[in-house]
């Protein structure tokens, strides 16, 4: 638990202006704040700018991008450590955003793995940002797709993430972005315990995404998690019977395991490789 300390007498120490802007921020709880709050507050942009560019330099700001900031109040401490936090400052980038695929993943214990790289669901196209050096990647959705996402305490920071289901969903759409095909065979092997099939299935038709709800099924298969019929059943109705999607490599190798013809689905990996970090197997695949 971080200690509390009197802000003016501590190494973050604080001019008038600045104990000001810290000390209303406090009070109101805030996570995210932004230029235009400072400037409001001290009524003057070039005392506000001022102050923003101490607050920064002495630890009580992290620069998120231009205009933005993640605040960090007294309790954490004296020394200007900055905040450790990357899923939180992923969080706090862009206002209409969550994290997802391979980090959400990792959040929700669906695989042992901590991706270096975070990965930031939006509406709108936004480049590369390092904070904290942290390397956090945003990737443009659809609406349709943007959806399944809720605040959750990460160390006493609020975050906005995937939810269990819609991290699965999001994983086997982009298996790119969730550490490749074996990851997320891990990862819906990780969720089969959790998550609920029939709150799935609703969301996966929700994205209107043929190509996933094949993938879902198949990979569901695989690791042997066993759903309703009536839900199995809906999953395939929902699925074009002439539809074809691919999982795995772009070519194609003699171990592989072909075409399923369950799910309409060309795999491009061997079972082995896919299965190699599911702790057992208890499901069967027909080709």
């Amino acid at each position: 638990m971080k200690a509390q300390y009197d802000i003016e007498t501590t190494q973050r120490t604080l001019g008038p202006n600045e104990a000001k802007v810290v000390l209303s921020f406090r009070e109101q709880g805030r996570d995210v704040v932004t230029a235009s709050d400072v400037i409001s507050l001290l009524k003057d942009q070039g005392t506000a700018r001022k102050v923003i560019y101490n607050l920064r330099r002495k630890g009580w700001l992290t620069g998120l991008k231009g205009g933005r900031y993640l605040f960090l109040p007294p309790e954490y401490g004296p020394e200007n450590l900055g905040e450790n936090n990357p899923i939180a400052l992923a969080s706090a980038i862009m206002e209409s955003s969550y994290v997802g695929w391979w980090a959400a993943a990792s959040f929700h214990g669906f695989t042992t793995q901590k991706p270096m790289m975070l990965t930031v669901a939006t509406l709108q196209q936004s480049p590369i940002r390092v904070v904290e050096g942290n390397e956090v990647h945003f990737v443009k959705l659809v609406p349709r797709k943007f959806f399944g996402f809720k605040k959750y305490d990460v160390y006493g920071r609020q975050a906005t993430i995937s939810t269990p289901s819609k991290t699965v969903l999001d994983c086997v759409d982009r298996p790119d972005l969730a550490g490749g095909p074996a990851e997320t065979t891990r990862i819906v092997y990780g969720a089969s315990t959790v998550v609920d099939p029939a709150e799935l299935l609703d969301e996966a038709i929700q994205m209107k995404s043929t190509a996933t709800m094949q993938r879902l099924g198949f990979l569901a298969d695989l690791v042997g998690w066993k759903w309703p019929p009536e839900i199995s059943q809906r999953l395939r109705d929902a699925i074009p019977r002439s539809s074809r999607t691919t999982f795995g490599r772009t070519e194609r190798k003699t171990d592989d395991i072909g075409y399923v013809s369950a799910w309409g689905i060309f795999v491009h990996a061997a079972a082995s490789d896919l299965l190699a970090d599911v702790p057992r197997q208890k499901g069967s695949i027909s080709c």
